[in-house]
């Protein structure tokens, strides 16, 4: 009932209500659409039916590839790297360096080393980005490739002038290491007995104890000299080689001789046949127990030998401290070769007073020097300078010298390097300024000290009295014994030999290899004279090296002594005629050799006679320039020889550089 009164209401209403809708706006209703197959029920996920067909998920199969890959290199290089950096002392690494250098260098030579290079630029330029990339590959690398940068440096006379001038910088000072590190060669040398013990000294300043720096007070590529005074009053150098040296050595030089491989096969140079020779003279240079049997050697010949007795000195070795890899020898006290201004300055040190260790006597050390020291420990500690100067000498306004003349240092000099040559046979391979110490006499004369006895050569008797012949008939024009000597020894052009011997050109020969040269680039443009010109140079190399089996090595070493010899001189002002006094030596040698017949022993004495008034015109030439030089009007006789050596060596493709100490 109640229904169909609604029913009827609804009904009675219905059309009234239609009308004023009409005239009312339309409100829109929101609306969704849910698309489905069934009926919409809130609340209730779709079934998986409804959702069509499953597709398979993206595999990135090549990106797990190569993540997985990056992974394992990632791993594999990281753990070479450590092992490689704790084992090796980055021996690997720095021989990858090696070789991508050495490669890029080879490469491009091979490309650009023509009149007109591909890339462009010049030949120069080639030089000169080769000698740069090769410069910063030895000085990354240090230890042992300073070595070898050291010797092209002293050897550059041979190279483009852009490597002569890069190379000059090698004799740089090379970073010390830390005293930690250092120190662990003496625990491993001794037993693992600590520095205290082994020499004893105190790093506090306790009584009746040594004292020792622990800052080097130099530091060159294979070792490093601390100073230190024993319990007993001696001074001593200690020079404790680099802990990496060690580590390094086996991979720097087999990088070394693969690389001299690969350029003996490229470029067509005999070079190879030099490497074993000069690998087992570097691996010398880092047994330091060798360097005191060659100190000790040259010891005992200087004692012996009366014209240099007292002119020369050898510190004394203290074998009850010296490995593999430290060496314990005499502290010096002296001025270095390249300070003219300290030689040559006004002696203030007293009269009959000579420089302080002179003869090797004791250096004194008073109990104000002690009590300084203890400061110094306290104050600066592993930066500590112990060691008191002893230049009083200097004056109070530190202007004075040794008082000694150029000439006196000079004699003494050649004369030592001449004995070694030519009357000993054996042969300090690096007499560069800083192994040269001066010091002063109580009489006023000169002392030379000679120090850094690693690299040497012994000469066998036979080779020995060959070169002091060779030598005295470059001076002579004895042109067929020249030939003669230099056939037996394998060499195909003895006028170039002997000009690289002498150090100045040889004027007494026939003159066939310059002239051959001079013929062939004649009508030649700039570039294509340059560029033939050192093309006829890697001939020579060749010529002179023809023969490896025949080949003296030791000419590669002993080169080098006489190269630093007369870069001394000239860094001097020339003040001796080297050439004589060197030609006077050899001679000399040839009839006091106790090796030969006492027939041609006499015969050779009877020759020297004659040999010294034939060499009295190279002294009218050496006061000539020496007049010259004195007016103001050129150089002294050095400087003539290598201004004549450079006009020579340009015929043959090669700008020599007399700046060999530069740096």
């Amino acid at each position: 009932m109640f229904r169909n009164g609604i029913a009827k209401i609804y009904s009675r209403h219905a059309p009234q209500t239609f009308v004023r809708a009409r005239h009312l706006p339309l409100r829109q209703s929101p609306t969704r659409s849910i698309q489905t197959h069934t009926q919409f029920e809130p609340l209730r996920p779709p079934s998986p039916s409804s959702l069509g067909k499953p597709k398979a998920a993206r595999e990135f199969k090549r990106s797990r590839k190569w993540g997985r890959r990056l992974l394992v290199f990632s791993v594999v290089t990281g753990t070479i790297y450590e092992i490689d950096k704790h084992a090796f002392a980055q021996g690997i690494g720095r021989s990858l360096l090696t070789f991508g250098t050495g490669l890029f260098v080879a490469l491009d030579y091979k490309l650009n080393f023509r009149a007109e290079p591909i890339t462009g630029g010049s030949i120069e330029d080639l030089h000169r980005r080769s000698a740069e990339r090769l410069f910063d590959l030895l000085r990354a690398n240090g230890g042992l490739y300073l070595k070898i940068g050291q010797a092209i440096a002293m050897q550059s006379a041979v190279l483009p002038p852009e490597f002569q001038k890069m190379f000059a910088r090698m004799f740089d000072d090379a970073p010390q290491d830390e005293w930690k590190d250092v120190e662990k060669v003496i625990r491993k040398d001794f037993g693992g007995k600590s520095v205290e013990e082994v020499f004893g000294v105190s790093f506090t300043g306790e009584e009746g104890k040594g004292l020792m720096e622990r800052r080097a007070r130099a530091s060159a590529s294979v070792a490093q000299v601390h100073w230190a005074r024993l319990p007993d009053g001696r001074e001593v150098a200690i020079k404790l080689q680099k802990p990496e040296i060690a580590k390094q050595v086996g991979w720097d030089l087999w990088a070394f001789k693969v690389v001299m491989r690969i350029y003996t096969w490229w470029f067509d140079l005999p070079l190879y046949s030099l490497v074993p020779f000069i690998t087992e003279r570097l691996m010398l240079e880092t047994d330091f127990e060798s360097e005191a049997r060659n100190s000790e050697v040259m010891r005992e010949l200087v004692n012996s030998e009366p014209s240099l007795r007292g002119r020369v000195y050898i510190p004394k070795v203290y074998p009850e401290f010296t490995t593999r890899r430290v060496l314990v020898t005499e502290w010096i006290e002296g001025v270095r070769l390249w300070d003219k201004a300290a030689t040559g300055g006004r002696w203030l040190g007293g009269s009959g007073v000579g420089s302080p260790g002179v003869h090797g006597a004791q250096l004194q050390f008073s109990e104000a020097d002690w009590e300084a020291a203890r400061r110094e420990l306290r104050v600066n500690p592993y930066k500590e300078k112990l060691k008191p100067d002893r230049e009083t000498w200097k004056g109070r306004n530190g202007k004075g010298g040794l008082g000694l003349s150029g000439k006196e240092v000079m004699t003494t000099m050649v004369d030592l390097f001449s004995a070694q040559i030519f009357k000993w046979g054996v042969v300090h391979c690096d007499p560069h300024p800083g192994n040269i110490f001066i010091r002063r006499l109580p009489s006023g004369k000169a002392e030379l000290v000679l120090i850094d006895h690693g690299l040497y050569v012994y000469m066998s008797p036979k080779f020995k009295h060959q070169y002091a012949l060779f030598w005295k008939s470059l001076l002579t024009f004895d042109n067929k014994t020249i030939a003669d000597i230099t056939k037996e020894w394998g060499i195909k052009a003895p006028d170039l030999f002997a000009s690289a011997t002498l150090l100045r050109p040889y004027e007494g020969g026939d003159g066939s290899t310059r002239g051959h040269i001079m013929k062939e680039l004649k009508g030649k443009t700039p570039a294509e004279r340059h560029f033939e010109a050192q093309q006829r140079m890697k001939q020579g190399i060749r010529e002179i090296l023809s023969d490896e089996e025949k080949w003296p090595q030791e000419l590669i070493f002993i080169g080098r002594n006489m190269r630093i010899v007369q870069g001394n001189n000239q860094f001097m002002g020339s003040p001796v005629n080297r050439i004589k006094m060197m030609g006077n030596w050899a001679s000399r040698s040839l009839f006091q050799d106790p090796n030969l017949p006492w027939g041609e022993r006499m015969v050779n004495a009877w020759r020297h006679l004659i040999f010294k008034t034939v060499l009295f015109a190279t002294d009218v030439a050496f006061y000539t320039f020496k007049v010259r030089q004195w007016l103001g009007l050129g150089g002294g006789m050095e400087d003539e020889v290598e201004a004549r050596m450079k006009n020579m060596a340009k015929d043959f493709g090669v700008e020599l550089q007399h700046e060999v100490f530069e740096g």
